[in-house]
């Protein structure tokens, strides 16, 4: 809202004077009207974040009650707009367990939560989270995902290797990279090209251009974590202290 009323300011300062003047009542209206409008987009959007988070949690109660003390955050929902939600594939969460003592720090184990999305998760009454499939990951689940999709990604095939380099570096848009340097480039394909590997009896993964796809068997659902995401991920697990 710093930035809106920022906007506004400026506005008022530039309209020249006699305009202004005549127009003062409609301007104002008009502005103050976005201006509400931003606010309840981005309300909106806070108002999703809280409530996937209050389900995630509840469904790490149900589902890992070995799971006693514990951080859960949204990793994307950050930046988002209420317009653009409905297109979201899926809602990852990154968990830490920690110790409960005075002020304590998260330096357990760290997990992540995907929320996978069917069509029409968000509706004009919300989120319905009926259309939503959980799945939960470690590091090592991450990297088996990493490396099977960097194979299928590139013609590297050690698997050795490929864990190593992925420990050390991250993937972007055209392979991986350690530091700077592109260590294992990913084949160049055209947008509506798909390499597809069978990854385990609840997905396959495919790699299209500048995505992570996978496929759900049990709902037959095509989701898409974007590049960015992944790199989220993968700096949680591997790169944050």
């Amino acid at each position: 809202m710093k930035k809106s009323l920022l906007i506004l300011i400026l506005i008022i300062t530039i309209i020249p004077k006699q305009s202004y003047a005549q127009n003062k009542g409609e301007a104002i209206a008009g502005i103050a009207g976005g201006l509400l409008a931003i606010g309840a987009g981005v309300a909106a959007v806070e108002q999703m974040k809280e409530k996937a988070e209050l389900t995630a949690t509840q469904w790490i109660l149900t589902n890992r009650p070995e799971l006693t003390s514990f951080s859960l955050k949204t990793l994307d929902f950050n930046g988002k707009k209420l317009k653009d939600m409905s297109a979201v594939s899926v809602i990852t969460f990154k968990i830490q367990e920690f110790t409960p003592e005075d002020k304590p720090e998260l330096n357990g184990k760290k997990q992540v939560l995907f929320g996978f999305t069917s069509s029409g998760w968000i509706s004009e009454y919300g989120i319905d989270f009926e259309k939503v499939s959980w799945y939960l990951i470690d590091d090592s689940e991450w990297l088996n995902m990493m490396v099977a999709y960097v194979k299928v990604s590139s013609g590297e095939s050690d698997e050795v290797n490929l864990e190593a380099t992925l420990k050390e570096g991250k993937v972007v848009n055209k392979g991986v990279k350690v530091k700077s340097k592109l260590v294992i480039p990913f084949f160049k394909l055209t947008g509506d090209m798909y390499v597809v590997t069978d990854y385990s009896s609840k997905m396959k993964l495919l790699y299209n251009e500048r995505s992570l796809g996978i496929f759900l068997k049990e709902t037959s659902d095509l989701v898409q974590i974007g590049r960015g995401d992944i790199i989220k991920i993968h700096d949680f697990f591997f790169d944050e202290e």
